[in-house]
């Protein structure tokens, strides 16, 4: 299987990258070559050098909308740039998916790949600064360090500006993935310089598809799933797999007919604003305190030295604390944001059926309120009701609080 079976409907994308990866695998062909024979090493392309949209450069730049899959097609260039197969020296394609370089970067423990991704709400300049210096070092393998930064919208301006030299002069070997939802949330500093990929939403049968083939999961199961998320393949994943979150989603969709009275909208909203406090209590059992324990086992003050710090230790215990707090904020809202999609989901298929659309609808197990709302209403009411959803999220992206956003926009439901 290559490495680019896993990046889903994005055809065009997956071309470019394969050629790229080409073009990588013979610099570093011709590269050993002069080496070996003592003629010099050949020049490495400069920012100068970009054009082509089939030939290698040291920064990229992937976005797309949530589950596009842009962080699985920069772990897809990943690896086919480590690719090491044998079958190269005969005209094979890098990314067989299959050598040890492949296997290594994709499951995320080759040398040269380093996978960074943040729980938190933000990357500062102190982590952006360690990527930098690891950025400067000498693949250990002899082919190129990559670095894949799954959030690089979350990246502050500060480690923006870190970040940039890196981008601009990188080192000869070394390749920056940046990952984003669009390109308005990287800096323009930063954006200018990275050749730029852009990922659409994978169609819901190609999402389907993958689930029953990389999953296991039932044809039938994995197609309802697909057409729920509207081809977003992680939640799609979750979705067919996790009973706590089809439980989850079952209880949004309630929602719009229980808002027929101001008690009923700010019930709702509590609950809604509980569900997302539960899961992110939910994470913090079972991560929060594996990790205090073993930054208590590393301070010295293990089980059964009776629990005190070391003196000079309480600022790393600090340190931690407040990691996990921001954590557990970022898990409350990623999970609200996930309910107000359901949300939009469903006015949208109220909206198909007012306009006498001829589209499936996304939450077909619920197309008796469904078609409730929608002849209870009119097209312009519910356009007024996505827009209040749209308004909730966001309020919460500008740090509203939780409960007073969610109230807001559930007493705007009832109004229409």
């Amino acid at each position: 299987m290559a490495v680019w079976d896993d990046v889903v409907g994005q055809d065009r994308v997956t071309e470019q990258l394969a050629a790229a990866a080409r073009d990588a695998d013979a610099f570093v062909t011709a590269e050993r070559a002069a080496a070996e024979h003592g003629s010099g090493r050949p020049e490495p392309e400069s920012s100068a050098d970009r054009g082509s949209g089939s030939q290698m450069t040291h920064a990229w730049l992937f976005t797309g909308p949530p589950g596009s899959g842009r962080s699985t097609a920069a772990r897809a260039f990943a690896a086919a740039l480590q690719c090491v197969s044998p079958d190269r020296a005969l005209g094979g394609a890098p990314g067989c998916g299959f050598c040890d370089g492949c296997h290594t970067a994709l499951v995320g423990t080759h040398a040269d790949v380093e996978i960074v991704r943040t729980d938190l709400l933000s990357i500062g300049v102190k982590e952006t600064r360690d990527l930098v210096r690891r950025s400067s070092l000498s693949p250990a393998g002899g082919r190129w360090q990559v670095i894949v930064l799954e959030d690089a919208d979350r990246l502050t301006e500060g480690a923006g500006n870190v970040l940039l030299k890196a981008v601009e002069e990188p080192a000869p070997r070394t390749v920056w993935l940046l990952c984003a939802p669009s390109v308005e949330d990287v800096l323009p500093t930063i954006r200018s310089r990275c050749r730029h990929l852009s990922l659409r939403t994978p169609p819901v049968g190609a999402v389907a598809d993958v689930l029953v083939r990389r999953d296991g999961i039932e044809p039938e199961a994995a197609d309802r799933a697909a057409r729920a998320t509207q081809g977003h393949i992680g939640r799609a994943r979750r979705l067919a797999t996790d009973e706590r979150a089809r439980a989850r989603r079952a209880a949004v969709l309630k929602l719009p007919l229980r808002v027929d009275d101001i008690g009923g909208c700010l019930k709702a909203a509590q609950e809604l604003i509980d569900a997302a406090g539960e899961d992110a209590k939910q994470v913090a059992e079972e991560v929060d305190t594996k990790e205090t324990e073993e930054l208590r086992a590393a301070l010295g003050a293990a089980a059964g030295t009776g629990g005190r710090l070391p003196r000079g230790t309480a600022g790393a215990m600090k340190e931690l604390q407040d990691k996990q707090k921001r954590r557990s904020t970022r898990t409350q809202r990623d999970s609200l944001d996930l309910a107000l999609v359901d949300l939009t989901g469903f006015y949208r298929d109220v909206l198909a059926l007012q306009m006498g659309a001829s589209v499936p609808l996304a939450n077909d197990e619920v197309r008796d309120s469904i078609h409730r709302i929608a002849t209870a209403s009119t097209p312009e009411r519910t356009l007024r009701r996505i827009e209040a959803v749209i308004a909730c999220r966001e309020a919460l992206d500008r740090n509203v609080a939780p409960l007073l956003a969610v109230e807001a926009m559930t007493t705007a439901l009832r109004a229409g």
